[in-house]
């Protein structure tokens, strides 16, 4: 099972139509972030019920829950939607996809690297205030 159609341990089994207002509250998304999503391309087509309204299902979650995560990594979202687009295009699309993908994991990797830095300046400091104010190193 791949990333995208993972699911959720939260969520209640054996349901697999959810109103906006249900994965907002699943989600954290507001309703208009979930309305925007589609709008911009973001999100796949969105099934509807007779009277109009959105009828989310797993597989729509599972892609959330994915591209929640390329949010966490800072990928604009003008790459997130080529790569949603690249989804729609099919199979013969699967290298573009993974190099954008890698592009992001450099990304994220130099973004980790400058936090273990600033984060290694913290320590020396926190110990050197440690030491001046009769403490300890931490």
């Amino acid at each position: 099972m791949s990333v995208i159609e993972s699911t959720s341990t939260t969520r209640p089994t054996g349901k697999d139509r959810y109103t906006i207002s249900e994965v907002a509250a699943l989600t954290g998304l507001t309703a208009h972030t979930l309305r925007w999503y589609e709008r911009i391309g973001l999100m796949p087509h969105v099934d509807r019920s007779h009277t109009g309204q959105r009828r989310f299902t797993e597989r729509d979650l599972g892609w959330l829950e994915f591209v929640g995560k390329l949010r966490l990594t800072g990928m604009p979202v003008a790459d997130m939607v080529r790569y949603a687009e690249l989804v729609r295009e099919g199979p013969h699309t699967h290298g573009e996809r993974r190099a954008l993908l890698e592009a992001t994991r450099r990304d994220v990797l130099a973004r980790i690297a400058e936090l273990q830095s600033t984060l290694a300046v913290l320590d020396l400091k926190i110990d050197h205030y440690g030491t001046i104010c009769g403490g300890t190193p931490s």
